[in-house]
């Protein structure tokens, strides 16, 4: 299959590299063309840790768009969700109705986005655009042309926007991840977004530790009971606008308990059992993306689709906020709100009949 790969980082280079070793024609693009001379240089990408590792030689590295996505079947969009909205009008005029388009992962509305684009440009023959829930793998890029896969998801969820188009996006992504599964639409993929709840309230409550340098356990030590009871709270708004658009979202300790096998009495408890969490250093510096990239694509969209249907998000107002002024950004400006969806002014029924299509 013809598969273009966007994104030359972790995630990118990885995707890039075990594509083309399980067979499969990869072009491989990226924005930074200094991030290309290197693997354009050596011919490839050296992958460890896949069944399939070796030296993988790509097809096309280019940072050129209309080159990278001529003739590809697939399209893997695997960038920070901020970039999102930036590489769907750069793709727009040279997508094509037979297409699919996956970012992987869309964060929370990430489908919901690239498809408005693609309307504000006046694309008439849309691909069909899925998001996944999350990355196939826990990877690295340990050099400009190396990555190592640490670990490949045995099942894992992606929609396609509408919802109606799955079985045509699944007979696509299957043929080079057989390991996907559909999910019921996108509401259900974004909603379930476990890193909002993880990522920006923990580094916030920890932000002076961090700035003064101290090196701690993220998880383990980050989050003690008091962290973990804003979590709880965090995540309970979530759920409750998930419940609101009939989404079946799993709670944190759930995702925890299915994750990971392990089990505790609070958030707190389940968290410090968790070993799989332990050694995962806090970022080195307050600006990381837990703040600049899971506020305005992950939190933002929830608070924003809750106002509008009248549920109450105190808690995730006050992280948007409190980040919005450690950072000096207005997360709200730059955040997915439903405006930059394409829900606004839609009831609980008008968005699920949107994106069920």
């Amino acid at each position: 299959m013809k598969v273009t790969v966007i994104g030359a980082g972790n995630g990118g280079l990885s995707i890039a590299s075990h594509l083309a070793l399980k067979g499969h024609k990869v072009n491989l693009y990226s924005i930074f063309k200094e991030e290309l001379e290197p693997i354009i240089s050596k011919g490839g990408i050296e992958l460890e840790g896949a069944e399939e590792e070796g030296f993988a030689v790509l097809n096309k590295v280019s940072d050129n768009i209309k080159l990278a996505l001529d003739g590809a079947e697939l399209i893997m969009i695997v960038t920070p969700a901020n970039a999102h909205a930036k590489i769907a009008k750069d793709c727009a005029p040279y997508l094509k109705d037979n297409q699919v388009v996956i970012l992987n992962p869309g964060r929370t509305g990430g489908a919901l986005e690239f498809n408005k684009i693609l309307i504000e440009e006046k694309i008439k023959n849309k691909p069909i655009i899925g998001e996944a829930q999350t990355l196939i793998y826990a990877c690295r890029k340990i050099s400009p042309t190396k990555a190592v896969i640490y670990g490949v998801k045995k099942s894992l969820s992606v929609a396609s926007f509408p919802a109606k188009n799955i079985e045509k996006l699944m007979k696509v992504l299957n043929r080079a991840y057989p390991q996907f599964v559909p999910a019921a639409n996108v509401l259900q993929t974004s909603l379930n977004n476990i890193g909002a709840i993880f990522h920006p309230a923990p580094t916030i409550l920890n932000s002076a530790r961090i700035e003064s340098g101290e090196k701690f356990d993220y998880y383990h030590e980050g989050i003690t009971p008091v962290v973990a009871t804003v979590l709880e709270n965090i995540d309970r708004e979530r759920v409750e606008v998930a419940k609101a658009l009939k989404v079946e979202a799993q709670s944190a300790i759930d995702f925890l308990r299915e994750s990971y096998g392990v089990e505790g009495n609070s958030l707190y408890q389940a968290i410090q059992n968790n070993i799989a969490y332990k050694g995962v250093k806090a970022p080195k510096a307050v600006n990381t993306r837990y703040l600049t990239e899971d506020i305005p694509m992950s939190l933002v969209p929830i608070a924003s689709i809750g106002h509008q249907l009248g549920i109450l998000t105190p808690n995730i107002d006050s992280i948007i906020k409190i980040g919005s002024t450690m950072l000096k950004t207005d997360f709200w400006k730059l955040g997915r709100t439903v405006e930059k969806l394409g829900l606004n002014n839609l009831s609980s029924t008008g968005i699920i009949n949107l994106v069920n299509g």
